[in-house]
């Protein structure tokens, strides 16, 4: 297992859109443990494999209390979402220190592949179901500050880009 480095917002690969994944074998169980590791050690919620520079939809998610419950989704697609919606802060490994409000379904129904390969549907609400919807907006190419106004995006986009400017320095 291994930490791998997470790619911050405004950073262009974060916006590729992931291919769907052809067989799950022993490299994507090694991906998607390494992908956990990343996910806990950055105190995340959940991790696409958009953010760590692999372009498969591949998606590991823990909103447990006691970080032990992770949910690992391959080739994951949203089959419903309920109409009602509703409006929360959301952050995100690639935009760190940022969050805002973003509006999402309170529920859906999410079809994956697991670990083993087998397909299942879970139905999510509450964290879970804005976990499943942000992560899979990762595998479409969209961080959620593209949600907020030009104006709070822009203001973001600056904030990181000095951010790493100093970083590096």
């Amino acid at each position: 297992m291994a930490i791998l480095p997470i790619l911050c917002y405004p950073d262009p690969r974060l916006h590729i859109v992931a291919k769907p994944v052809q067989g799950v074998d022993d490299r994507v169980r090694g991906l998607v443990s390494d992908m956990l590791e990343t996910m806990y050690d950055a105190h995340g919620i959940g991790l696409a494999a958009t953010q760590v520079d692999v372009h498969e939809r591949i998606v590991v998610i823990d909103v447990s209390e006691e970080r032990n419950e992770p949910l690992v989704l391959i080739n994951p697609e949203i089959v419903w979402a309920s109409a009602e919606k509703h409006r929360g802060d959301e952050g995100c490994l690639s935009v760190p220190g940022i969050y805002d409000g973003v509006e999402r379904s309170d529920s859906v129904h999410v079809r994956a592949m697991d670990v083993q390969g087998q397909s299942r549907t879970i139905e999510a609400d509450g964290l879970l179901a804005v976990c499943v919807q942000h992560e899979l907006d990762h595998l479409l190419g969209k961080v959620f500050v593209e949600y907020l106004s030009p104006l709070k995006r822009n203001r973001i986009k600056s904030k990181m880009l000095k951010r790493q400017r100093e970083d590096r320095a």
